[in-house]
């Protein structure tokens, strides 16, 4: 069975040091006008017994080709449950799979 070639990310964290992430799923909220990703380190596996730990972000693209998205982190409980909502919908359809 082939594996899907997911896109990658590199997000730098506060020391400036680049760490590498698979993206999962991206999504919108309309009534927001917000946008989302979620994220796992890169070469995480899914086992039987072990769950894989997932990143996410709001992020705005840059206006012009080539600015970099800006990522912004998930501050209120509100924008959690959404999000959690929707990586338990994606792990679901996942499975159905």
């Amino acid at each position: 069975m082939a594996e899907e070639e997911n896109e990658r990310i590199v997000i730098p964290d506060e020391d400036g040091n680049e760490h590498l992430f698979d993206l999962l799923f991206t999504f919108d909220v309309n009534e927001t006008g917000y946008s989302y990703m979620v994220l796992t380190a890169a070469g995480d596996q899914e086992s039987e017994e072990e769950e894989i730990e997932v990143f996410a972000f709001r992020y705005e693209e840059g206006e012009e080709e080539g600015e970099e998205l800006s990522l912004y982190p998930i501050e209120s409980d509100e924008e959690w449950q959404m999000v959690e909502e929707m990586v338990e919908t994606f792990s679901a359809e996942e499975d159905e799979e």
